[in-house]
């Protein structure tokens, strides 16, 4: 039975291919029982590697199902095949993602940047309060909703957290993209996942404001210096606060023990300092958007993946409710398992 035909047994209408890789593709399609366009991810088990099947993907469709937070990307429904197909239907970030809203606008105005680098520490907060890490936070795994509310996606490389002895278990698989690599990562240092999701998260929050990477990637041993220096050169054309570079240098600081936590990073003055403008103050619960000239356009159709709801609460889920997305490419990689 093929995808369309048994996706159609199910209820939905399918439209098109979002996204496609060699054991994994995500397509467009309408839920007649939902009345929404979702995403499908149809991951061929046949073509996938054994350590990916083992391994990455039960963690993901463990840690999908059980989210449920306002900036995080929903699933709905996930099913299999008797062909060996595994289905993930969730929500579409029908806004596109962040960098594609980067690469559009080359750099986003201040006030809308606080906006989504709030939503995205709530949604890292939660995660970590549940002892879970993403450890592949980057500018394509953050989708964005038809208001331009930022939801986390991508939970490929995810992990619970383990503890010995009341310590955590260092991780020793290094995933991610070298761009968004903390130090200990690239130098292969096992490693606090919860610190590396932060220090991801710096490298997003530099893009968004300054329009540009904090290093450049395409020599790793030069970028491995530079941070290891905790050397950052902001944009000269740009004038920047005080506050947003304190901010950045707290959270890509070398030292693993001085890195700021993302708790901290919710409390930080540039964050709690209030928008310049009326036109960038409404909540997030409203789902409206929050900068001007951002506004609704066009939908842009992106891949994305599941979550579920779970029956349990922390600090940073009181404001709202859960999602999840599809990984496009694998190009700038770290995948070395020891």
């Amino acid at each position: 039975m093929g995808d369309w035909w048994l996706l159609k047994t199910r209820g939905y209408v399918v439209g098109l291919t979002l996204g496609e890789g060699s054991y994994a593709k995500v397509k467009s399609a309408f839920s007649k029982r939902l009345k929404r366009n979702v995403a499908v991810k149809i991951i061929n088990r046949k073509k996938a590697s054994p350590e990916f099947l083992d391994k990455f993907l039960p963690r993901e469709l463990d840690i999908l199902t059980s989210l449920n937070h306002c900036n995080i990307i929903q699933s709905y429904e996930v099913f299999e095949s008797s062909e060996g197909k595994v289905y993930m239907v969730m929500e579409l970030g029908v806004q596109g993602d962040l960098l594609q809203l980067i690469q559009d606008r080359l750099c986003l105005p201040e006030d809308f940047s606080k906006k989504l680098f709030r939503q995205l520490s709530l949604a890292v907060k939660f995660l970590h309060d549940l002892d879970i890490a993403h450890r592949d936070l980057k500018c394509e795994n953050l989708l964005l909703d038809k208001n331009f509310n930022l939801k986390v996606s991508d939970f490929g490389f995810s992990k619970r957290l383990d503890y010995e002895g009341g310590r955590m278990v260092l991780c020793k698989t290094f995933c991610g993209s070298t761009a968004y690599a903390a130090p200990e990562v690239l130098e292969a240092i096992p490693y606090d996942p919860k610190v590396y999701d932060v220090w991801s998260m710096g490298v997003v929050l530099f893009i968004m404001v300054c329009g540009s990477m904090p290093y450049d990637d395409s020599n790793v041993r030069k970028m491995l210096r530079l941070q290891k220096q905790h050397q950052l050169e902001f944009p000269r054309s740009k004038t920047l606060p005080a506050e947003y570079k304190d901010l950045m240098y707290r959270i890509l600081h070398p030292d693993v023990t001085k890195r700021i936590r993302v708790h901290k990073i919710l409390e930080h003055d540039w964050l709690q300092a209030k928008p310049k403008t009326a036109d960038t103050t409404q909540s997030q619960q409203d789902g409206a958007s929050t900068s001007k000239g951002f506004h609704k356009t066009t939908s842009r159709v992106t891949p994305h993946d599941p979550d579920h709801p779970k029956d349990r609460e922390s600090s940073s889920r009181r404001e709202c409710r859960g999602t999840e997305t599809f990984r496009s490419q694998t190009v700038g990689y770290i995948y070395i398992i020891q």
